[in-house]
């Protein structure tokens, strides 16, 4: 019986290390046949960064883009939010595919099993041990239940500290990881590029508002783009002040990424790169036209 139980609690505890059919929600997967334009641009970042290549590609539906590791293999998949990617200059998406696929450089994934499986064990003991009010027939069995309860709310209140402390650290290294990965971001895009994509993310609120106008509208990436484009010279002359209000606003110990606003001034203080890789405007339009034949997908998705 004893062997049967702690057969129960380690099926309960075990890693959830995920499927690529859990992200079907987030995004469409595409096939290299279907867009080759963008395989082969993410094949000269990758080269670039000396990353590896990415096993899942993803056109995402929200405003972002993210890199993780499926499954007993750690398949590796790469989310692009195609209404990110819409809004940014060819440039600023090269850094783009250059920061993401710079996790996988820095070897980012692979540690989040580790402290996944930590959190998840103690956060499901905080929970078992969390008894309901004390109950028992009799004054021993009251005493009894009393005791049992204060006992199991010391574990609880212990674990739950514990993986207080594991979700802290954890995620000041998640903040590391974000400032290695810039630094990729710029090697493949450029300085320039990089600290251009810094601030879009310093706006980011703001881009999202103009892009569900243009969805809302039935309009589609172009008509992104143009409101973008039109949103970031208007805050333009405000972007100094926009990046101190990020690092004061969007500061948090238990943040999985840095302000905004702190990183643009981070990348502007480094040694400024070239551009390892360069793409035309040509070379963007054939990768949007690959990606037009989603974007109505998209725009269901962002008008729901």
């Amino acid at each position: 019986m004893l062997g049967l139980v702690l057969v129960g609690v380690a099926f309960l505890l075990r890693p959830r290390l995920g499927r690529v059919a859990d992200l079907a929600g987030q995004g469409i997967e595409l096939k290299p046949e279907q867009a080759p334009q963008l395989f082969a641009l993410i094949e000269r970042v990758a080269t670039a960064v000396g990353a590896p290549r990415p096993q899942v590609l993803m056109i995402g539906y929200d405003l972002n883009a993210f890199t993780t590791a499926v499954g007993v293999r750690r398949t590796r998949v790469l989310n692009i939010g195609l209404p990110l990617w819409a809004t940014l200059e060819p440039q600023e998406r090269v850094a783009l595919l250059g920061h993401e696929l710079g996790h996988f450089v820095n070897g980012d994934i692979r540690r989040g099993p580790l402290t996944q499986v930590a959190e998840t064990t103690l956060d499901r003991v905080a929970h078992l041990f969390d008894q309901p009010e004390a109950t028992g027939e009799g004054i021993i069995g009251y005493l009894t239940a009393i005791i049992t309860r204060f006992l199991g709310w010391i574990v609880a209140t212990v674990a739950r500290a514990l993986q207080l402390l594991i979700v802290w650290t954890s995620q000041r290294d998640s903040q590391r990881a974000e400032y290695r990965a810039d630094e990729l971001a710029a090697r493949a895009g450029g300085t320039d590029a990089a600290v251009a994509l810094a601030d879009h993310l310093v706006i980011l609120e703001s881009i999202d508002t103009v892009v569900r106008r243009e969805a809302r509208a039935g309009n589609g990436m172009s008509a992104w783009l143009d409101a973008a484009r039109v949103a970031r010279v208007n805050l333009a002359p405000n972007m100094p002040t926009l990046r101190r209000l990020s690092r004061h606003t969007d500061v948090s110990l238990f943040a999985s990424h840095p302000p905004a606003g702190l990183r643009a001034a981070m990348l502007e203080r480094t040694p400024r790169q070239a551009a390892a890789v360069t793409v035309a405007e040509s070379d963007i339009a054939r990768i949007d036209d690959e990606l037009a034949v989603h974007q109505k997908r998209v725009l269901r998705e962002l008008t729901h």
